[in-house]
């Protein structure tokens, strides 16, 4: 039996280390060449996934919607309702009734609720039911001051606050230091 000598031994475990060294390095060239491939076939197929998914949710939109389009054309016992809808304003909030309780200033906003710039330098006010344009003495209970302002925005929406006013009226109040003060209200016209 002929002898295999320990030189030959690591020739052949050297040649088949290359070998397999060899094949990895091809396998990975061939991988780098197949990604873009790869990459591509998994787009296309999430493309045309995306458009199933679509055209199935229309399909089934369509089929949950057609049934009641076709009861309520079919159906001869229904009579037509006619409903009214009776449009009434809000309700006015009396100065009598609530003819004094705290105030507050504001300086920000770009638009007031009957459309108007708003302008800080300006008196006017906000008040919750009082019609635009209504003029509005307010008395600081603690000063005395007072100032008559127009009426042209809504608010406040602070419960507890019976108005709003400009910065312009809250000096003239004296109540820009405490940010709020009690006030009483008259309606001057």
């Amino acid at each position: 039996m002929p002898s295999i000598s320990q030189d030959s031994v690591r020739c052949v475990g050297v040649c088949i280390n290359q070998l397999s060294a060899d094949a990895s390095l091809r396998a990975a060239a061939r991988d780098r060449r197949s990604m873009p491939r790869l990459f591509a076939v998994v787009l296309a197929a999430a493309s045309l996934a995306a458009c199933a998914r679509t055209s199935v949710v229309q399909e089934r939109s369509e089929w949950r919607t057609a049934p009641r389009q076709t009861v309520a054309h079919h159906a001869p016992s229904v009579r037509p309702v006619s409903v009214v809808r009776r449009h009434d304003p809000p309700a006015r909030t009396d100065v009598a009734s609530a003819p004094s309780g705290l105030a507050s200033f504001y300086t920000e906003g770009t638009r007031t609720a009957n459309g108007e710039t708003f302008n800080t330098r300006e008196l006017t006010a906000a008040h919750p039911s009082l019609p635009f344009g209504t003029r509005l003495r307010v008395t600081n209970v603690s000063t005395g001051q007072s100032v008559t302002v127009r009426v042209n925005d809504r608010g406040p929406y602070v419960p507890g606050r019976v108005v709003d006013v400009s910065y312009s009226a809250a000096e003239a109040l004296g109540m820009v230091k405490g940010g709020v003060a009690k006030v009483k209200l008259d309606v001057v016209q």
